[in-house]
């Protein structure tokens, strides 16, 4: 009873972490270049199961079988697919049409990308963030909010799950990414490329099994009950 326990344990974590990646996604649906986050899990690995009820005496080992206690999360990675395009026609506005990332420098100088183009002007006539990071350039440097067909630093990783989330559709990396040249068009935005209807279905299985898990501890929890209070009376 107390290893069924242990395993419903482990299947409520899993089932918490992808309730919260799925609410995020869900939540995010209106954020402009917001990439949704999927998990992926694999089953732990067989355990062989035994007692000692073999024998005249029951004394002696007997295999029962093998079992398995659960699931874990593996990991996580990025939806890369592009989000649908609006047009918004502000000047400081830009969406990639194709793969990579906008490159910023936040405050911290830490570098950081971002599909989200919903850019604004800062006093120094800089092209910014809204969270104020300055927009780089190919040559490194902040771009210039009046300049005319700015050439953005635009970068695309092999790897997009090796990419930390930071919020804000901010991300940065431990790998240096790869330089590439992307079409930018001004004047537009990407949204967000959740898929709302998958989400929701997503959202209603893990709820699902979030019922069907509360219901085998309780069982858990009566037949432990009466172990505990009944056996012992015989």
């Amino acid at each position: 009873m107390i290893r069924s326990i242990d395993t419903l344990k482990s299947n409520f974590e899993v089932l918490q972490k992808r309730q919260e990646a799925i609410s995020a996604n869900i939540a995010n649906v209106n954020t402009n270049g917001y990439q949704e986050k999927k998990l992926f899990q694999s089953t732990l690995k067989n355990v062989q199961l035994h007692n000692f009820m073999g024998g005249l005496k029951n004394e002696q080992r007997v295999n029962v079988g093998n079992f398995t206690f659960g699931n874990q999360i593996d990991g996580s990675y990025l939806n890369t697919q592009s989000g649908s395009m609006h047009e918004t026609d502000l000047k400081t506005d830009f969406a990639i049409n194709g793969a990579g990332y906008f490159t910023v420098r936040m405050n911290n100088g830490q570098i950081g990308y971002t599909r989200n183009g919903n850019f604004t002007e800062n006093r120094q006539g800089q092209l910014v963030t809204q969270e104020g990071y300055a927009v780089l350039g190919a040559n490194g440097q902040a771009i210039q909010a009046n300049e005319a067909n700015p050439n953005f630093m635009i970068v695309s990783f092999n790897n997009a799950s090796a990419l930390q989330n930071q919020g804000n559709t901010i991300y940065t990396s431990n790998t240096a990414g790869t330089q590439i040249r992307s079409e930018v068009v001004q004047g537009m935005l990407e949204g967000s490329n959740t898929d709302t209807a998958q989400n929701m279905v997503d959202l209603i299985q893990t709820s699902r099994e979030f019922e069907a898990n509360q219901k085998v501890l309780s069982t858990a929890n009566q037949t432990l009950g009466k172990a505990v209070n009944e056996l012992g009376k015989i």
